[in-house]
């Protein structure tokens, strides 16, 4: 059994502290020391190790003061050039990490950037800014197609899986998937959840694969309200479903 504690970061980042029952922790995606080594001693973690999923400064600024205390190891992908990572990562490598029962299968997922990748175990996705509540990363460094093949791959997972994303952008996400499906009942009420949760400034994260499959658009490309949107959207009318989803995620650029 794993936990998950949230410490914001920046304007909208979440850096996580994945922890087992003897608070032993892993630490996601810390792109600042200072609110990762506050929490840790608020609750009494103890870190073991560092997984990173992208090179992004807001996923890896903070690395160096971390281990300056707490000189642990550094997981992250073997496609991206991060200096502090000490072991280089493959997809469909199995993770144990050190001093814990936690495992996690590594999946590579680019699209976001080239390199990216995500965990999954203990019926948890760690998947940094792949796949967001309700949306999807933009594109800076792959393309459209190699992103829509990384969330199908995330999309295959059980629907139970808890998501923990990077990014607290839920509400945003939610507006443009209204936009795109307004007749949608499960996204109608997941609006009216998330709007509840923010509006009590707590975290809509983490969701499920199964809630992801039923209101967020990137992860149904193949409902004919979301083509019919993306015709709308789109130059011309797209004819697979990777270029729906990238009429989609032009648009959204841009919403």
């Amino acid at each position: 059994m794993i936990n998950a504690i949230a410490v914001p970061a920046f304007r909208d980042n979440y850096i996580w502290l994945v922890h087992d029952a003897a608070n032993r922790t892993v630490i996601v995606d810390p792109g600042d020391a200072q609110p990762v080594l506050a929490a840790l001693a608020h609750h009494a973690l103890t870190p073991v190790a560092v997984l990173i999923t992208h090179h992004h400064h807001d996923h890896t600024g903070g690395i160096g003061d971390i281990l300056a205390r707490y000189p642990v190891p550094v997981l992250g992908p073997a496609r991206e050039s991060i200096p502090a990572v000490t072991r280089r990562l493959n997809d469909g490598e199995r993770i144990c990490v050190p001093s814990t029962s936690m495992e996690f299968t590594v999946l590579d997922v680019p699209g976001h950037t080239a390199g990216h990748i995500a965990f999954f175990g203990h019926n948890t996705l760690l998947c940094g800014d792949t796949l967001f509540a309700g949306g999807c990363g933009r594109l800076f460094e792959g393309t459209p197609v190699q992103m829509y093949c990384s969330l199908q791959k995330i999309a295959r997972l059980p629907e139970t899986t808890k998501v923990y994303c990077a990014h607290e952008y839920t509400e945003d996400n939610l507006r443009f998937a209204a936009a795109v499906e307004p007749n949608n009942a499960d996204l109608r009420a997941r609006i009216a959840a998330v709007n509840q949760l923010r509006r009590n400034n707590l975290p809509t994260i983490p969701s499920t694969i199964g809630e992801e499959k039923r209101t967020n658009p990137f992860l149904r490309c193949d409902e004919p309200d979301v083509r019919a949107a993306a015709i709308a959207f789109a130059d011309m009318p797209p004819e697979s479903a990777d270029q729906v989803f990238a009429a989609l995620r032009s648009r959204k650029d841009r919403f």
